[in-house]
Formats: structure tokens, sequence, C-alpha cells
């Protein structure tokens, strides 16, 4: 079941502290006439609907409208308006999801894991009668083959919390975003061998940040402490993270009509995945043990 009272409240609340610092930064007018018609459904409606899908179990929102909210929830929505027009109110959520994502980071630990995943917006087929993310999205190469979309760039805890994010088109290397999305960060930064550059290891370095990566077979051994090799060896809980925002959240999939949708399908998704009252973590059993151990030794 969607704990849905608990995420409206939460959104309502941040929705009015967002609505009024937005009327606080607004240009005021002298015009006393206002146009256009104000929306029958309050922004915080609208985001709590387009959240609730990537909790549920529906692979489409427009089955999710039709046969979940205005069926199931029609008396917890009583402005609801049609899905034609609800997907046209969808773009009104972009700025307030991206606000709210940026609130709800996770805690700064000293220790983050970072990872990409390969975002498509249509089948390898189809690629040049593709016209949605035309200038917007570009083929890009995984380790799984080549796809034309976009990329999802993710940082977080050891406690499978989002610390950041960040979205660019496919072509674009992994290494060209760690420092933006490393910005303020301090302790170790853990990721793949596609992470893999000195440059980049000495700029994070001079910061405060140390990355550290498995080394390829034609590089001499690093030398890493109990505790740094055993973060290291727990890498792919990012990686089941991303998953769950993939698929468990529903943000993978290629039948997007509108960009600014699409974005709003996958900050929604991110943020669905924040309210998961249970995450992907890294067990700390282990890690006592190997810290006793290593005393022992010492």
């Amino acid at each position: 079941m969607i704990p849905l009272t608990e995420i409206f409240c939460y959104i309502d609340d941040f929705c009015k502290f967002f609505e009024r610092k937005i009327a606080e930064n607004a240009l005021t007018s002298s015009q006393k006439k206002k146009r256009g018609k104000p929306c029958s459904m309050a922004l915080s409606e609208i985001m709590t609907i387009v959240i609730m899908f990537h909790l549920s179990h529906y692979k489409t929102f427009k089955d999710f409208y039709l046969n979940s909210v205005c069926e199931n929830y029609r008396s917890a929505f009583p402005s609801l308006v049609s899905y034609n027009r609800f997907i046209e109110l969808m773009p009104n959520a972009f700025m307030p999801v991206l606000v709210m994502i940026a609130c709800m980071r996770g805690k700064k630990t000293s220790r983050y894991f970072i990872d990409s995943t390969k975002l498509p917006v249509c089948h390898n087929l189809r690629i040049s009668h593709h016209k949605v993310f035309d200038g917007i999205a570009s083929r890009g190469k995984t380790s799984t083959g080549w796809f034309f979309g976009l990329k999802l760039h993710l940082v977080i805890n050891e406690y499978g919390e989002i610390v950041n994010f960040t979205l660019t088109p496919g072509n674009i290397d992994d290494r060209k975003v760690v420092e933006q999305l490393a910005k303020d960060l301090k302790g170790c930064l853990f990721g793949d061998r596609g992470y893999i550059s000195k440059n980049l290891k000495n700029k994070l370095k001079e910061k405060g940040l140390e990355l550290i990566t498995k080394v390829k077979k034609n590089m001499k051994e690093q030398f890493l402490d109990p505790i740094q090799k055993f973060f290291l060896s727990k890498r792919n809980v990012i990686e089941t993270v991303i998953d769950q925002i993939k698929n468990l959240c529903t943000v993978d999939h290629t039948r997007h009509r509108s960009p600014m949708n699409a974005q709003v399908n996958i900050l929604s998704g991110v943020v669905a995945y924040i309210f998961k009252p249970k995450k992907p973590s890294v067990g700390f059993a282990t890690l006592n043990h190997i810290s006793e151990k290593s005393m022992v030794s010492m």
C-alpha cells in the first residue's frame, strides 16, 4: 500500500514553503489584471500523483492514472482533471521536484559510492526515426553495448541515501561529472574502473576526497587499509540502488513523448526511492570484525 497521507503531508508542507519563497522573490507588477486561469489542482496534488506512480506496481502512467487514481483515489483528489489535462500540468512539477530532491539529500558520512547508468529514450532500431529527444539525447556505450539516450550519475553514502546526482547525454564520459558531483565532499569515494584517472584523482585529493577504484591488470597494485578494502568490496551497493530506481521505481522505459515530462518522470522516480523506508546499505557487522582484526594485528 502507498502511504498516501504521509507523502502528501510532506509534499504539501514543502510546496507551501516553495511557493512562499517564489512569491517573495518574484518580480512585482503594477498591472492588476492577471493572465491565465489558475489550475483546479494544487501543485502538491500533482507532485503526489506523479511520485505515487513510481511507488505503485504500474508500468505505464496512463494505466496508473485512469485505473488507480481515477478509480480508487478520487476522494483524496476531489479536483481531479482528465488524463490529457494532467499530462499538460506535469511540467509544473519539474522545478519543485528538483528543489525537493536537493532538500532531501543524504547526509555526508565521508564514505561514498559513485556510478552511472544508461537511460535509453528509444530502441536502437528506431534511433534514426526518433525526434522527441533530438538535440538532447545522444549515442553512448556501456559494458552492455550501445544505446541512444541519457545517463544518470549517482553518488550515495553507505546507507544507500542519495547525496548527489545529475543527468547528462549518453556520450558524456563518467569522469567529466565527478568533480561536480563530489563538490564539498570529504573522505573516500569508491567507484569502478571507469573512473580511473590520475589527473582526476589528484584534483579530488587536493579537495580532501580520495578516489578509490579497482586497478586494471596492467597497473601496479595499490595499498589500501582494511577499511578501504571493505568498502571497495561493497561498491555493488550502488548498483542495487540504481536497479531499484530504474526497475522498482519505473524510471527506465522508452515511451516518453515530451523531454520535460521525461525529466519529471526521472526526478519523481528519484524522489520515490528517497521515500522508501528501507534502502540498500553496507552491513557493519563485517566491518566491526575487520576493525577488531586489524587492531589485534597492530
